[in-house]
């Protein structure tokens, strides 16, 4: 059995899709059976190390291999089939526009937001998820959901029929159950993410300044990730009411994360929610939305709150940070839900979802 991963993320700026594609291929190689071959598309997907912000290939096998995608998007299926070759089954990405014909099409379903939110997205991105939608989605013999509630929101939404999704939730990265704690001068509350409006940044500025002053000058609001599109107030708030950091490479993400006194994340959706998860695995009490997949990720080892009240967030904020048994607690609490946020399950029940759709 061949099974054809697509890849292509690993060759753009991309984040949470970006982080799925190269721990997940790497664990159906890690696992696959005698006679499995785990391939990748435009090209192997063996990259060294995850980079979110640069391809692992040099520039110019980065463009050889996107001009071959872009190619086979203008020529059709037939194109595709060429390049596919001899697979099974072809598990695509929002890169792809066409099915093929010969290999039975599979893919995973990361979000819905740009149905349920779309004015939370560029234009770009809500013409691209709504095509993939109706050229892949609906034609897959079999999804994956990184949630159940991103699979409920997809039986909603898109009309596809229940027994075809399956719910495979997402896994963390070892290294982040395993984290030695980065030593900063002061302790620190943290959000990781990229910055943009469905990340909510403007209500976390707004509750973390009417925290009372004591507070804010005990702990420092820390922020990482890179400037997605967002407005320039945000923008500029960010950089003068936090201690922003941009984008800090991946090998540095666990020991900032883990040395955290709180990890905050006010998103107004999530199909999965990495950032959480990875708190939790490093044992970092987290407050988190109560909407989307972000209660059925964190379950009782967050505080949930309402994304849109700034005073729900600040009294949850206050309520940790003047806790420190409760601090301990929710980390403890996160370090044990994350167990089920392993790449190995992630991999062992998606082999189990490839064999059955290969027959």
């Amino acid at each position: 059995m061949r099974i054809t991963i697509d890849a292509t993320s690993l060759l753009v700026r991309s984040a949470g899709v970006k982080n799925y594609t190269y721990y997940w291929l790497a664990n159906l190689r890690r696992q696959a059976r005698p006679g499995e071959e785990i391939a990748g598309y435009p090209f192997e997907g063996r990259a060294s190390k995850l980079n979110h912000e640069a391809s692992p290939l040099s520039a110019w096998s980065t463009a050889l291999r996107l001009g071959l995608v872009y190619g086979v998007n203008r020529l059709g299926p037939s194109a595709l089939d060429a390049a596919l070759g001899q697979t099974d089954v072809f598990h695509a990405s929002n890169l792809v526009r066409y099915a093929p014909r010969r290999a039975k099409l599979t893919a995973t379903i990361h979000d819905l937001t740009a149905f349920l939110m779309p004015e939370l997205h560029t234009a770009a991105t809500v013409r691209a998820d709504r095509f993939f939608a109706e050229r892949i989605l609906k034609r897959a013999e079999g999804l994956i959901a990184v949630s159940e509630n991103t699979r409920r929101d997809a039986i909603r939404m898109l009309g596809i029929a229940p027994e075809r999704i399956n719910t495979i939730r997402s896994g963390v990265a070892e290294e982040y159950f395993e984290a030695l704690p980065t030593r900063r001068a002061k302790p620190y509350v943290l959000y990781v993410g990229s910055i943009e409006p469905r990340k909510n940044l403007a209500t976390l500025l707004d509750a973390w300044r009417s925290l009372r002053p004591g507070l804010r000058a005990e702990f420092e609001l820390v922020t990482a990730g890179p400037m997605a599109w967002a407005d320039q107030s945000v923008r500029d708030r960010i950089r003068a009411e936090t201690r922003y950091l941009g984008y800090v490479p991946e090998s540095e993400l666990p020991g900032l994360t883990a040395g955290a006194a709180a990890f905050v994340y006010p998103s107004l959706y999530e199909g999965f929610g990495f950032p959480v998860a990875q708190a939790m695995a490093a044992g970092v009490p987290v407050v988190t939305s109560n909407v989307s997949s972000l209660p059925e990720i964190a379950g009782e080892a967050a505080l949930l709150i309402d994304p849109r009240s700034p005073s729900e967030l600040a009294a949850a904020l206050t309520r940790l940070l003047d806790s420190e048994s409760l601090r301990a607690d929710l980390g403890k609490r996160g370090r044990a839900k994350a167990q089920n946020y392993r790449w190995e399950k992630c991999a062992a029940e998606s082999l189990e979802f490839f064999r059955r759709i290969a027959g």
